[in-house]
């Protein structure tokens, strides 16, 4: 009698089994639809600190001659820093780099100037503005006798600088979900589906470029998003 009892329970539990069957292949299949979408944000700051490397020379036969001029012109480097609201901190001077045209063993002989020497005053400050001013203002320091170079080493390039990332990460990453999330709806409406929940997402890398070569000290800061949501109808 038990045996029967079972079996009759479980020829019951296979006629239900397989009558849910076709119930739960449709429901695994619509969890298995999915779309892959990319959401983009993009938006412009300011850079938040300028690293500005002032490169002078200073050329002579005599050099006592030449290290005193160094002095002087430091120190009127100095001052045009102060006056335009640049504080001590913010400035570093670097030893300079005498080369002594007597010591080469080859070039000309004929050569004007014994001493050339170059000079780097760096300045490294989160006031952007002011620097910025005063870069546009370096040839002030020009008409007072200072030679201004360019090409030390190559390290002379201004360069704007954006440190805040941290702050507008999350707000750029929801955005950036936003628009995959539009980009996913646009294909759902098209495939007569409806977006369902995120199956898995993945932050792109955040770029800082320039936003034009003019303007350096704006930046353009942009996220890609790769995103899979699922498809139900």
């Amino acid at each position: 009698m038990e045996k029967n009892i079972s079996g009759i329970a479980i020829a019951i539990g296979l006629i239900v089994a397989g009558a849910m069957m076709p119930y739960a292949v449709r429901e695994y299949k619509s969890y298995d639809r999915t779309v892959d979408v990319k959401g983009l944000c993009e938006k412009e700051v300011k850079a938040d600190k300028v690293i500005w490397p002032l490169t002078y020379k200073v050329i002579g036969n005599d050099l006592g001659e030449v290290l005193a001029t160094i002095d002087k012109q430091n120190e009127l480097i100095l001052g045009f820093l102060d006056e335009g609201g640049i504080s001590k901190e913010d400035i570093s001077v670097a030893s300079p780099k005498i080369s002594d045209s007597y010591a080469v063993e080859y070039g000309s002989n004929d050569r004007h100037y014994r001493y050339v020497a170059t000079i780097v005053v760096t300045v490294c400050s989160k006031k952007v503005d002011e620097v910025t001013k005063l870069i546009a203002n370096q040839t002030s320091l020009m008409r007072k006798g200072i030679n201004i170079s360019e090409d030390y080493y190559g390290s002379s390039e201004v360069q704007y600088l954006f440190e805040g990332l941290n702050d507008i990460k999350p707000e750029m990453i929801e955005a950036a979900t936003a628009s995959a999330r539009l980009a996913a709806n646009k294909f759902a409406e098209d495939s007569g589906s409806k977006i369902g929940k995120i199956r898995n997402a993945s932050q792109g890398i955040f770029t800082i470029s320039n936003r034009d070569s003019n303007t350096p000290y704006i930046k353009n800061i942009r996220v890609v998003t790769s995103v899979t949501f699922y498809l139900k109808k």
